[in-house]
């Protein structure tokens, strides 16, 4: 984690790089990192973490963003998701929901070791999502 607001997206990609050296991936051998930094300015990171029970993986952006929430953090600004692959990686769709919840105006860099770079928002992500969802449901006598 840092404390200062970046003005570039250096931190935050050392942070993504370094966040995947951590991946727990012995299934797959996929080891995928992922930053978000807040509107405080600091920085969360995550990995993916495997499961051999593949439904109870956790990928790198959903381990990144439940990080800075579990420390207080409720407005996600950025994130950058990085892999080893021959194009940048992108986030899966249950990422990408969660994104919108938690980042809905969130810029996003997705990028591969051998530096190419998608630079684009949770909105171009997701589009037609879940986000207007009540936040609260009534039961069968109207009651929330």
């Amino acid at each position: 984690m840092m404390n200062n607001l970046s003005q570039t997206w250096d931190a935050l990609i050392q942070a993504a790089w370094q966040a995947r050296e951590s991946a727990y991936a012995p299934y797959s051998g996929f080891l995928v990192g992922a930053a978000v930094e807040t509107a405080t300015g600091k920085i969360y990171g995550g990995c993916n973490i495997e499961n051999v029970s593949y439904g109870l993986t956790n990928c790198a952006e959903r381990t990144a963003m439940f990080n800075a929430v579990a420390n207080g953090e409720r407005e996600l600004r950025r994130m950058v998701v990085c892999a080893d692959t021959p194009e940048p990686i992108a986030p899966c769709g249950a990422c990408r929901q969660v994104m919108v919840e938690l980042g809905p105006e969130m810029e996003v860099l997705l990028m591969n070791k051998a530096g190419k770079r998608i630079c684009t928002t949770v909105a171009n992500l997701m589009p037609y999502s879940f986000d207007d969802f009540p936040q609260k449901q009534e039961n069968d006598e109207g009651e929330v």
